[in-house]
């Protein structure tokens, strides 16, 4: 039976790269199912990629083929590979750090570089192309391996799980009175800020539903924000454009302004230069 393929790219639909490479698919298997996961994340977002396949990998089947292009590095010597997952799922994706989150919170069980010399789409309006390998090698190789026209080992050679490029992770710290981490990731939509600071850490350290915290925001060591918020298990228990903190759906904490958009709203960004203080 075909296995799925979920793809995430940072195309956007404001042109045709993305139809090109469903229709690369469909050339490979018209049944094979295509479904997107976003074609949004931010230009040349290595980290966003990897982030948001931490998000939403591990609730699909087993067997998934996830298709991830975001490849400032297109054409050069970095690695083209597919990754097998702990659960039996794969990843088809630049090795340009793309696997970091699953590689720490889901597990990796191997990782195999893409043979170009079988699993390339190759014919007169492809050859000499090297700047879309999101369809002339992913998807191509994705629809294959997803097909069961190849077999994984027959992706190509394996190497060693050591040489993943990870990106570099912070880990949330506390201190008696406070604990620090950063603002990993933001919600584009609405806006919220998502920590790395865990639920049960921030719960362990002692706060509880209803508490007011202390919140300190500091970008590139200059505060940037600071102000007492409640703690709340959902939105509802706020009030209409005030701040909250809050627990995501990976039970991660995060700060959000009710039916509002604080990272806009208050100029506030996500990466290793916002750092967030919660003190007591």
């Amino acid at each position: 039976m075909s296995k799925i393929l979920v793809f995430q790219t940072d195309f956007t639909y404001a042109e045709g790269a993305v139809a090109s490479m469903y229709g690369v698919v469909k050339s490979v298997d018209r049944n094979l199912e295509i479904i997107d996961a976003t074609h949004q994340i931010p230009q040349y977002d290595i980290y966003s990629a990897s982030y948001r396949l931490y998000q939403y990998v591990p609730f699909w089947p087993a067997d998934t083929v996830f298709v991830s292009v975001v490849d400032p590095g297109v054409g050069t010597s970095r690695k083209a590979c597919v990754a097998l997952l702990s659960n039996g799922s794969y990843v088809v994706t630049p090795d340009n750090g793309t696997l970091s989150h699953l590689d720490k919170y889901f597990g990796i069980k191997e990782v195999r570089q893409i043979d170009e010399t079988v699993n390339r789409l190759r014919n007169k309006d492809t050859e000499e192309v090297a700047v879309f390998h999101g369809r002339d090698l992913f998807g191509y190789c994705a629809a294959r391996l997803a097909a069961g026209i190849i077999s994984y080992e027959e992706v190509g050679p394996k190497y060693d799980l050591s040489e993943i490029r990870r990106l570099p992770f912070e880990e949330p710290v506390v201190y008696e009175d406070s604990i620090e981490g950063m603002i990993e990731i933001m919600d584009p939509n609405f806006g919220n800020l998502w920590t790395n600071i865990p639920k049960k850490m921030f719960e362990d350290f002692g706060f509880k539903y209803g508490d007011k915290v202390k919140t300190v925001i500091t970008y590139k060591g200059e505060e940037v924000f600071n102000q007492e918020l409640p703690y709340f298990k959902s939105f509802s228990y706020a009030q209409d454009h005030s701040l909250m903190i809050y627990h995501n759906e990976l039970n991660k904490i995060a700060l959000a302004e009710v039916v509002g958009n604080m990272a806009r709203n208050y100029n506030l960004g996500y990466g290793t230069d916002y750092k967030v203080v919660f003190m007591r």
